[in-house]
């Protein structure tokens, strides 16, 4: 168990001048507040607060950051406030503890909505200070060590959002040594069993790896130290999730895998790093295409260094990093290497900013999108980029996530340009939109007032910037037109009853009916009769009261049209708010009882269920998204596909068929394309639930020649 002792004497190690009598004071109040509360495993709550404040110290920050980890859960778990907080520590580390507090007593309508609003409400406390998200990631990875005791699906649903969400966020900000930590706990948790078989293969080579790591560790040093160069030379071993990554992504087993380990040598300046990276180069073949110059083009996270990949001893690869002792310190603390303190509020050295642009358009993008499951689905895709540079034609360097394209560009200058961008050249030359734009292009926006967004954009557009304008653009088109088709559908239906529009909204008789339907305006209702999430009849009947004509009677509106029950494979799914609505499957990414699921009104034809976080729902408008959920008892065998990469050899198939039979499960369709002594199987079936799915899925991945299983 870590001791306040243990980290005042770190706090102490990097910062002498350290308010320590306030750590001291946080750790006893922060003691008094959980005392006699018990974490899943039995031990003392307690225990994790100051685990979480002993890693903020291993990350070198200040006694207030030191503070905000002991006191991190004494409002959201105990009975204290954070005014309670700013009256005993300041409001300094008020403010930390209120960033990290989830949102509490507030309603949502799942547990979804609110890990997003909590997650966006760090993001704009992050925005004013940075080590809110510092102790967020603290107490990630500490949750993420003792994450034996939960349940098997908290587990899961707590290591997706690791991996998805806090892994790539450290990345970003730099801190590799906590980003490979996150994966790798992940990794254990989503894949026990590839992680286990991978961790089992990398032991029974360690002892070879560990010599290897010696014999070019040693040459490495000899050779440059021999030509008068200070240098520190290390090697370390590549994390497990980076080799499965590495794996999956090349389609290779791991007897395949020839570069387990990665070298570092440390310089005393820049010129020192493209020095030693000569030598090295004269006496070992450099492999083409391998030479990447981080110093002059640094990551978005700061980072700094020269990779190189050459043939050393043994003919064997060699992954080699050169830098400077100040680029290591940034490569191993990252933001925390350059935030700087002051007496209340902190701020990133000016000379660094720019290289967080992304936090602040981060921080752009949640102010403009409403929906918290489009906002949390859109900030997963922009944590992921493998950044590409690009320039403008005045030479300005703008960064990427691969794979974007000139739309992406357009909207990165201003939303006017994305809107009106008609074409682009790269490197003096037209290219279609959905271009992929490569490092070193240079990128000119082509643009023309006549023209506007289209909806196919969305379809190669990378960035959660360009995606979030497009979509705006679209709904308020869409909304215009359905508050047109609205008014004008309700006026026509007025003159019928022999009333004016233009008199009922003066009358005492509208103003009650827009309270009746809950809008805030007549556009509000028109857009809602426009789109058919209101019925026509249903609006005329408040405004024309029939006393003498029951409800049945009345011509049937939008969806009485469309359905009188819940028909087929719809069974088992409720609609918040609805009865007796058509119920379909969405074939885009095909639901199974137990998977988190909602819904989207479509025209005429009832509701469209889909898996919570299908890309195709977020391109749609959120106004006719419903809540929906499983019944308590479904009976219901619904279509999932499954895409299986295997080894090319024989028997494999019928291995794989065993599992779905043990399963009592039946292949309706299977399909098999091999290549390069590779195969790609799709396996087309019906499944009752999650469990049973998540089963087949287990059982194959167990197999032996089986690379990868993944649903589609």
């Amino acid at each position: 168990m870590v001791r306040l002792t243990n980290i005042l004497e770190k706090v102490k190690g990097y910062h002498p001048r350290a308010d320590t009598d306030l750590i001291n004071k946080a750790y006893v109040y922060a003691s008094r507040m959980h005392d006699g509360q018990q974490r899943k495993s039995g031990d003392a709550y307690f225990i994790h607060p100051v685990s979480v404040a002993d890693i903020i110290a291993d990350m070198r920050l200040d006694a207030s950051s030191v503070c905000a980890a002991l006191l991190h859960d004494v409002v959201e778990d105990c009975a204290a406030s954070v005014s309670d907080i700013e009256t005993v520590f300041g409001d300094e580390v008020a403010f930390l503890v209120d960033g990290v507090t989830k949102l509490g007593k507030v309603n949502f309508a799942s547990r979804e909505d609110r890990q997003a609003e909590s997650f966006r409400k760090m993001l704009v406390a992050m925005a004013r200070d940075i080590r809110v998200l510092l102790v967020k990631l603290a107490d990630r990875l500490d949750n993420m060590r003792t994450l034996d005791h939960m349940t098997e699906a908290a587990q899961e649903r707590i290591a997706r959002e690791t991996i998805e969400i806090y892994a790539p966020l450290a990345g970003r900000l730099g801190i590799q040594w906590l980003k490979a930590e996150l994966e790798d706990l992940s990794f254990r948790f989503l894949e026990p069993d590839a992680y286990g078989l991978l961790e089992e293969q990398v032991r029974a080579v360690s002892k070879n790896t560990d010599s290897h790591m010696s014999e070019v560790t040693t040459k490495l040093k000899k050779m440059l130290v021999t030509r008068g160069f200070s240098v520190q030379v290390s090697g370390r071993r590549k994390h497990l999730y980076s080799l499965h990554r590495k794996m999956k992504a090349s389609g290779i087993g791991f007897e395949q895998v020839h570069d387990f380990v990665a070298f570092r040598v440390i310089t005393e300046s820049v010129a020192d790093c493209y020095a030693t990276l000569g030598v090295i180069h004269s006496e070992w073949t450099p492999v083409p295409g391998r030479f990447k110059d981080y110093i002059a083009l640094p990551k978005s996270n700061m980072y700094q260094s020269l990779h190189t990949t050459v043939i050393g001893p043994g003919n064997r690869r060699v992954e080699i990093q050169i830098r400077t002792h100040e680029m290591h310190r940034t490569a191993e603390y990252g933001i925390a290497a350059h935030w700087q303190y002051k007496e209340q509020t902190g701020g990133i050295d000016p000379k660094d900013a720019a290289r967080f642009v992304w936090l602040r358009q981060l921080m752009e993008f949640q102010q403009e999108v409403a929906d918290p499951e489009e906002f949390y689905e859109s900030v997963k895709v922009d944590l992921f980029p493998d950044d590409v540079y690009v320039f403008t034609p005045k030479g300005d360097v703008k960064t990427f996530p691969r794979g974007s394209t000139p739309v992406d560009f357009a909207y990165a200058v201003h939303s006017d340009v994305g809107h009106r961008c008609s074409g682009a050249r790269v490197n003096g030359a037209i290219v279609p939109l959905r271009h992929k734009m490569q490092n070193g292009d240079v990128v000119e926006i082509i643009t023309s007032k006549n023209h506007h967004p289209s909806k196919d954009w969305l379809e190669f557009v990378v960035t959660s910037r360009a995606r979030s304008r497009i979509r705006t653009y679209l709904r308020t088109e869409e909304r215009e037109h359905a508050i047109k088709l609205g008014k004008d559908l309700l006026e026509k239906e007025l003159r019928k009853n022999g009333m004016s529009l233009s008199k009922f909204l003066k009358s005492k008789r509208a103003k009650e009916v827009l309270s009746r339907f809950r809008v805030g305006n007549e556009d509000d209702l028109y857009a809602r009769v426009g789109i058919g999430k209101l019925a026509l009849p249903t609006v005329m009947e408040q405004i024309v009261p029939t006393e003498d004509v029951e409800r049945d009677s009345l011509r049937p509106g939008f969806f009485e049209r469309t359905v009188q029950r819940v028909a087929g494979d719809a069974d088992g799914i409720r609609i918040q708010g609805m009865d007796n609505m058509l119920v379909r499957f969405a074939q885009c990414c095909n639901p199974v009882p137990g998977d988190p699921v909602t819904g989207w009104i479509t025209r005429g034809r009832g509701v469209s269920v889909h898996r919570r976080g299908c890309p195709r729902v977020l391109e749609l408008d959120p106004e006719r998204r419903v809540q929906v959920s499983w019944g308590d008892d479904v009976h219901v065998d619904l279509p999932v596909s499954l895409r299986v990469m295997t080894d090319d050899r024989a028997g494999i198939l019928a291995s794989v068929s065993s599992v779905f039979s043990a399963n009592n499960v039946s292949i309706s369709e299977a399909s098999c394309l091999s290549k390069d002594g590779r195969a790609e199987n799709l396996f087309h079936f019906r499944v009752g639930d999650i469990d049973r799915l998540r089963e087949i899925m287990r059982g194959v991945a167990r197999l032996k020649g089986v690379i990868d299983v993944e649903r589609v």
